[in-house]
């Protein structure tokens, strides 16, 4: 039977539209680590690399070279962690410059795959559609942890309107933001859907007020 996120995985990827916690557990991710305006044409080419190995992956059935315990699925979609570079924090005013963005992009993977079959699939479509990118994509297994999520309805302009929910209640349970850094997850094609039709996954880290020690900086890759 067809694993499809969007029916199996509801509290993962599709919350409502107002703040919740939730653990996440460790998944295996494909990546690829930029900078810079999202807008830019250089942001699209990473998302096109990513996708262009997720599907390879998907049907590498067809082709004979399916890995061992393959089940069909759809792929995953695609998410972001986003955080400033180092000269944008020690120079923050509360604005940010879209310019001074870091992010790693990243397409979860099924359990079945791991490390050879990736490096596998990244050897055949080097061969058959080369691309520089490919070259600096990983396959990591990243842990989130216990974190604060909500669907966010809009511009992705207007994302500071749902922080600001999210850091409320964060507050009511006695949490709080681990940073900054934060992930989106994209349910919707911004190239085709209008703003204001935008349908975005927020997501933070959270510890507990109390906790001092310990403390985490940024999603971790283990």
């Amino acid at each position: 039977m067809k694993h499809e996120w969007r029916k199996k995985e509801k509290e993962i990827y599709l919350p409502k539209n107002k703040p919740q916690t939730i653990k996440v557990p460790p998944y295996k991710y494909l990546t690829i680590e930029g900078q810079g305006n999202p807008n830019n044409q250089a942001f699209s080419e990473y998302i096109g690399v990513l996708y262009s190995l997720s599907y390879a992956i998907k049907m590498s059935y067809k082709k004979g070279s399916k890995p061992e315990g393959y089940i069909d699925y759809t792929v995953y979609p695609l998410e972001g962690i986003w955080d400033i570079n180092e000269e944008a924090k020690k120079n923050f005013t509360g604005t940010i410059n879209k310019d001074d963005l870091i992010y790693k992009l990243m397409i979860r993977q099924p359990d079945f795959v791991d490390t050879d079959f990736v490096q596998q699939i990244i050897a055949q479509t080097k061969d058959k559609k080369p691309h520089k990118l490919l070259s600096s994509v990983k396959f990591e297994t990243i842990e989130e942890g216990t974190c604060i999520q909500m669907l966010h309805l809009g511009s992705y302009d207007n994302e500071p309107e749902s922080f600001k929910l999210m850091e409320a209640y964060a507050t009511e349970h006695d949490l709080e933001r681990h940073s900054k850094i934060h992930k989106e997850i994209y349910l919707s094609d911004a190239r085709k859907t209008a703003p204001e039709k935008l349908k975005t996954v927020l997501r933070f880290q959270v510890k507990p007020k109390k906790c001092k020690s310990n403390e985490v900086t940024s999603f971790e890759a283990i």
